[in-house]
């Protein structure tokens, strides 16, 4: 009898936890969509104040909260995919910055699906995974150059001059970071320059024809793009990248010349 007594007791036990549950599964409160219009407007304002990257943050979880999986909104995910690669070029924590871009990227994918004439998605998965194959070369980078090159010939075929051209500076540095395996900086002058007939103001682009002029020994060349680093008109909405690329420059200088 005392076998039946705790063989009963454990069964209503048991059941109990299992109604437990079920009203708890059944209570709990669905995610909370917020409408895109409204994330987009505050999503902008925060990523406009990016140099701290607490807003930043922000800025993406705002977004995060206007991703709904039953209905994409295609410009919601590539702008969740390009606050990520922001973000994770400020991050020191290799771990956090990897999943950073693994967010991005998948989100840049989604927006590409979702308007696939549109460069938007394609540059800024592109990007992600260009930032994550720099930080892991051997585990990443290798079997990504395919892929990388992929996206960034497809924003150049839609709008060559996409944010700044720099679709041609993404295939450049995937030619300077191969070099040793099949990569070219020949064809990485190339896109630069090409580049160049299309954005006169990116000081990323001439940072990079300046380290891609020194890979094929054309030092006088480099010097004149590092100069110039220094002359183009400041903007406000890139202070941010005006501050990284003058400081790249410097150290080149210093190290070079």
């Amino acid at each position: 009898m005392k076998v039946f007594y705790f063989l009963l007791f454990t069964f209503y036990f048991l059941l109990c936890l299992s109604c437990s549950a079920k009203i708890e599964a059944d209570t709990a409160k669905p995610k909370e969509i917020v409408p895109p219009t409204e994330a987009l407007k505050k999503g902008e304002e925060l990523f406009s104040q990016r140099k701290d990257v607490a807003k930043l943050r922000e800025a993406i979880n705002v977004l995060a909260q206007a991703r709904n999986p039953d209905q994409r909104n295609f410009e919601v995910e590539w702008k969740f995919a390009k606050y990520n690669y922001f973000l994770s070029k400020q991050l020191s924590d290799e771990k956090e910055a990897d999943k950073v871009n693994k967010d991005g990227y998948a989100a840049g994918l989604i927006a590409s699906r979702l308007e696939p004439t549109k460069p938007d998605g394609y540059f800024w998965a592109g990007a992600n995974l260009g930032e994550q194959s720099e930080r892991n070369p051997l585990t990443v980078g290798i079997k990504s150059v395919g892929e990388i090159r992929e996206l960034m010939n497809k924003v150049i075929e839609i709008q060559p001059d996409y944010q700044n051209a720099s679709a041609f500076d993404g295939l450049a540095q995937v030619e300077l970071a191969t070099k040793l395996t099949g990569g070219s900086a020949e064809k990485a002058v190339e896109y630069l320059e090409k580049a160049l007939t299309y954005e006169k103001e990116n000081g990323y682009i001439y940072l990079h024809l300046a380290e891609a002029y020194l890979a094929v020994n054309k030092a006088a060349e480099a010097k004149k793009q590092l100069d110039f680093i220094f002359k183009i008109k400041p903007d406000p909405e890139f202070e941010v990248e005006r501050v990284e690329v003058e400081t790249e420059a410097k150290k080149l200088l210093a190290a070079r010349f």
